[in-house]
């Protein structure tokens, strides 16, 4: 008895980039906006949007967020997709996906926008040294410094980049359109929970979209060459 061998799976083809020019100037266009938001946070002038936001949905004594338990239990989850555990192990498996089908220059790009957006968002923090807000109570577990926020930063910088990079395999624009917009949606929600659950202001969440946002659109156009000769170069040695 014989069997015939397997049809080969064909491997996807690259059929966009986004254009390095746009990439570089919706990237001015986040940091000119997040460059307001420090100078505005220096001078104090976001105290009153800031307190308003999160006191909006709180009341009583105790200043908790309404709704039934489920609810916040759900904003808590919200927020986990934004922490270290799981945004890292949404990263690795885009990266090996993109290794399986023979992606290496936009997983050497991914790996490299995720690596410096991790020490971009760490150097601000250490630069700006905004303690977390006290106003109300602390819902969830949070450590360090307040500014930006960490969670909206680096979840626009791994959710955004990962979109990217599997964009580029499709040749249809509304497919392109849905997987920017289902993660930009993502990474909305997740800063949403974090003023929700009382561990950042509004400013260090909307500082966090701005500058993740603008280290994904600097590193596409920025490192999209060398990730290139970096696939090539081990493309050549396997």
């Amino acid at each position: 008895m014989t069997t015939s061998p397997l049809p080969a799976i064909p491997l996807p083809a690259r059929t966009f980039r986004i254009d390095p020019r746009h990439a570089l100037i919706a990237s001015a266009v986040c940091w000119i906006g997040f460059a307001a938001i420090v100078a505005m946070v220096q001078t104090g002038r976001t105290g009153a949007i800031d307190s308003a936001g999160l006191l909006f949905w709180r009341s009583g004594n105790d200043l908790r967020p309404g709704g039934p338990p489920w609810l916040l239990e759900g904003v808590r989850d919200m927020t986990a997709l934004g922490g270290v555990l799981l945004r890292n192990l949404f990263a690795i498996a885009a990266l090996v996906a993109l290794l399986f089908l023979r992606l290496r220059r936009e997983a050497v790009l991914l790996a490299g926008t995720i690596g410096g957006g991790w020490i971009v968002d760490s150097l601000i923090k250490a630069l700006v040294g905004r303690a977390r807000p006290q106003i109300v109570p602390h819902l969830t577990e949070a450590a360090g410094l307040s500014f930006p926020s960490g969670h909206s930063f680096n979840s626009a910088v791994v959710y955004l980049a990962i979109a990217l990079a599997f964009a580029a395999i499709s040749p249809r624009q509304s497919v392109r359109v849905t997987l920017v917009a289902c993660a930009t949606v993502l990474v909305v929600l997740i800063g949403v929970s974090r003023v929700w659950l009382g561990v950042h202001f509004p400013s260090d969440v909307a500082a966090g979209w701005l500058g993740g946002a603008g280290w994904t659109f600097l590193a596409s156009a920025a490192l999209h060459r060398p990730a290139k000769v970096v696939a090539e170069v081990t493309s050549s040695r396997t």
